[in-house]
């Protein structure tokens, strides 16, 4: 008996003595990685972006009133998270960095990409094969960056575009359409409003449910899905289809519709771009659920 009390006065010890070097151990420092940052600049103090090619035409962006706009090689409305893709270089972090006094040896003597943000530029030259990431210049030093940085500037141009029929701050405006121009709703003058809370219809005999229209604007007109959105030249000798969308300050949103099938091509006169919609959800936008009676 005097024994086993003793094993467990020693084996209280041991556990004790554990416990005490586990806290008191010298601490093994954790090594951190350093992390360089590119640019102390900030995304929302740029007004102009340029993406220069060593053998092509440039791409240029422009803020105008809060909002980037597509200005080379012609003038659009741009995607807002694209141009904002590209610009976050200026966050970027590297952990490697060198003096900028070799740019042969980084593929920086002749760039295969050059970013202007007003007047700050970098440079991208050739990709480390061991890191797989690609030499940037900027300000007299050289980091080491993930390729998803030129990849994000180097898109086709028409991915640039900004894919909604409706300037941003159009499409909180929307109150209304005229479809009275289009063949199926000619004969009716159809047109509906949302007023007072509700959605109206002007043929007597419709009988729109608030539901119904409600799912129909917010599931297709509220974020109006496009498959690709192209420049276009307006023929002002031929008179397409067309409606226009209502806007809480006046304004309307003409546009026509120049083919329904097999895709519905809805054009923008005034900005001179084409969009380009599937065929079941082109129907569905141009023919709101009314329930018009016999």
């Amino acid at each position: 008996m005097k024994s086993r009390w003793l094993v467990n006065v020693l084996l209280l010890a041991l556990v004790l003595g554990i416990g005490v070097f586990l806290k008191f151990r010298p601490q093994q420092e954790v090594a951190k990685e350093t992390a360089y940052e590119v640019s102390t600049l900030k995304l929302a103090t740029f007004t102009k972006v340029s993406v220069e090619f060593p053998a092509k035409a440039p791409v240029a962006f422009e803020k105008v009133d809060g909002y980037w706009y597509l200005d080379k090689p012609y003038k659009a409305r741009a995607d807002q998270m694209l141009v904002m893709r590209i610009l976050s270089l200026v966050a970027a972090k590297s952990t490697q960095k060198f003096q900028a006094t070799d740019l042969t040896q980084f593929g920086l003597d002749q760039p295969k990409l050059k970013l202007k943000f007003d007047n700050e530029e970098f440079d991208f030259g050739t990709f480390n094969p061991v890191t797989s990431e690609q030499y940037v210049a900027y300000n007299g030093l050289v980091y080491l960056l993930p390729v998803s940085y030129a990849e994000n500037a180097q898109s086709p141009v028409e991915e640039y575009l900004d894919k909604s029929p409706f300037k941003p701050d159009e499409q909180k405006k929307i109150i209304g359409f005229d479809f009275s121009h289009l063949e199926q709703w000619e004969e009716v003058r159809l047109n509906v409003d949302f007023a007072d809370g509700k959605w109206k219809a002007s043929p007597e005999k419709a009988k729109p449910t608030q539901n119904e229209m409600n799912e129909w604007f917010d599931s297709y007109w509220r974020s109006v899905s496009v498959q690709r959105v192209e420049p276009y030249t307006p023929d002002r000798k031929t008179t397409y289809p067309s409606f226009e969308v209502k806007l809480n300050d006046g304004h309307k949103v003409h546009l026509d519709k120049i083919q329904e099938s097999p895709e519905l091509l809805l054009g923008r006169p005034d900005e001179g771009m084409i969009y380009h919609v599937p065929p079941d959800i082109g129907f569905t936008l141009l023919n709101p659920p009314i329930n018009l009676g016999k």
